[in-house]
């Protein structure tokens, strides 16, 4: 399973659905790539709005993590070496995001309990019922060459986003929502957004969550980055060598410069995950910034090691085609779902680091979540029942994947041989199942039943917009539900969090009844890191690296 949401938030689903892009449908991000909009949900926002300058800044809520460790110092991380360049605009893998998080900065940033907390940005409304939103620049802000940060620069950022030409991860996430000639500006300090319909979960969209909305000068050239890396951030790159590491020193330029512990990073890459681990647990480096859960959990508490765990909102969607025989009745969809044993996916494929699923896109995490719905669980019983009802007899099916979901796909088939249903694997590289024709014949959206992981984001919108509306760009089940794509509209636009809660419950039970996706588990996210040399180091369910409270020990 990829360590990120968005396969290390930059799965070969990423670049596959990316490379037959559509202008404004971009890249299923999967892991940990959080690009997406929101998860905190309306409350979260709505804390958000009108926060005042003195707001928290980003890693506020573990500020206090990295008081009482000594200030000054390095710490040396350890990644995999970044397989897309290092550019805030088209970058979609968790190493190149981690790093340009330690220069640049977005509006917004999102922590890792999906609370959105001010950064660039001060505070923010939202008026005509949701499509048009106003952000407040924090004033006294200059990037590390000296340019006062305004609002025509911000504009000309997320100009640059919404730029086809500019093949951006990002227009994904704003698809639907926000197109070209959607910003402008209202003074200096003022950006405003007018979308193309009401979308109370907007902020996250301009904040971590969407991971490319990053803040840059206006006469950035996309590619030129590791060159000549300008931004408002803690840290300045001082290098990059693509097969070797980079290192960072302290911007003096940044706003709260007094209040960050260390005076640099140094980041070493490595060939694979396990040489990684090697390098944390022999002490050649202090932490890593994309940990597995399966390598560092059996090793947590040995050596000085300790493991920061977060829930999260990344997936393996079990997708069922309801055109497409056995699965066209819904009882057969049930059976198939009331077959699994969930907490063994759970401990197997994730290594109990999540939460279980339970067939609907509203996970745990996000603030609207169903509190009532019924847990699915395993029910032979009821298998038997539902299959008969449908008339079937012997149920045998071909559940397609690509190898990260390989796991998950032989406990598929080992749990539904115990209840008598027969699963044929058709395991496919990765350019394969993500290739072929995107509107005709790929098999993630067109095979008969198949696995497909998707990065955390932070809505539910996110996820049910592209997956489960009728006719969304990435609905492989092909579902359609007049009442759930009417909800799926209404919450967008409801900014009462109660109102929400009610629609949120309408495309969850939609979903829990009729089963075009099965959702086992939602997985979290782990960080490892020597705990006899850093303090203040978090885990975050995008792999986002916040380095403003850590300290050396």
């Amino acid at each position: 399973m990829p360590l990120f949401p968005t396969g290390p938030i930059g799965s070969a689903g990423d670049r596959a659905a990316r490379s037959a892009e559509h202008p404004v449908r971009a890249l299923l991000t999967r892991r940990g790539l959080l690009a997406g909009v929101g998860a905190g949900g309306a409350a979260a926002f709505l804390a958000a709005c009108g926060s005042s300058g003195s707001g928290a800044q980003p890693g506020a809520a573990g500020a206090s993590a990295g008081s009482g460790g000594r200030r000054g110092g390095l710490i040396t991380l350890g990644a995999p070496t970044p397989p897309t360049a290092l550019d805030p605009v088209t970058m979609y893998d968790g190493t190149a995001i981690a790093l340009v998080q330690l220069v640049a900065e977005y509006l917004v940033w999102l922590d890792e309990d999906f609370q959105l907390r001010p950064a660039l940005a001060t505070a923010w409304t939202s008026s005509e019922g949701g499509r048009t939103w106003s952000f407040t620049l924090r004033k006294g802000v200059v990037f590390s060459d000296g340019t006062p940060l305004d609002a025509p620069t911000v504009k000309a950022s997320f100009d640059r986003l919404l730029d086809p030409a500019n093949k951006s991860a990002a227009l994904s996430a704003f698809a639907s929502v926000l197109t070209a000639g959607g910003v402008a500006v209202s003074g200096p300090d003022t950006v405003v957004f007018h979308l193309q319909r009401p979308f109370s979960d907007f902020p996250y969209l301009v904040s971590a969550g969407n991971y490319n909305a990053l803040v840059l000068k206006s006469d950035y050239k996309v590619g030129t980055f590791a060159r000549q890396a300008i931004g408002t951030g803690p840290f300045l790159l001082d290098s990059y060598d693509v097969g070797r590491g980079a290192s960072f020193g302290r911007n003096p330029k940044y706003r709260d410069a007094a209040k960050l512990y260390l005076d640099g990073v140094r980041v070493v890459f490595h060939k694979d995950a396990q040489a990684d681990l090697l390098a944390l647990q022999s002490g050649a480096i202090d932490a890593q910034i994309l940990s597995q859960a399966d390598l560092v959990t059996p090793i947590a508490g040995s050596a000085s090691i300790a493991v920061d765990k977060v829930d999260g909102t990344v997936l393996a969607a079990f997708t069922l085609r309801v055109d497409k025989e056995p699965f066209t009745k819904k009882e057969v969809r049930q059976a198939i779902a009331c077959a699994l044993d969930r907490p063994g996916a759970l401990s197997t494929v994730y290594n109990g680091v999540g939460v279980l699923g339970n067939d609907h896109l509203v996970a745990p995490a996000f603030a609207s979540a169903p509190k009532d719905l019924p847990q699915r669980g395993k029910d032979a019983a009821k298998v038997r029942s539902l299959l008969s009802a449908a008339g079937v007899d012997k149920l045998r099916f071909t559940l397609s994947f690509d190898p990260p979901n390989k796991d998950y796909a032989l406990v598929i088939q080992d749990q539904l041989k115990q209840v008598g249903i027969t699963v044929d694997l058709d395991q496919q590289t990765s350019d394969a199942f993500y290739g072929g024709n995107q509107e005709t014949d790929t098999p993630w959206l067109f095979t008969d039943a198949n696995l497909v992981g998707w990065a955390g984001r932070p809505t539910p919108s996110q996820f049910i917009i592209p997956m489960v509306k009728s006719h969304g760009v990435w609905n492989g089940s092909k579902y359609a539900n007049p009442a759930l794509d009417a909800a799926a509209d209404a919450y967008d636009a409801a900014t009462d969090p109660a109102e929400r809660g009610r629609q949120a419950e309408i495309i969850a039970r939609a979903l829990h009844e009729d089963v075009p996706v099965i959702v086992s588990a939602w997985a979290g996210a782990v960080r490892a890191y020597r705990s006899d040399r850093v303090k203040g180091l978090r885990a975050h369910p995008s792999a986002y690296l916040d380095l403003t409270t850590v300290s050396r020990v």
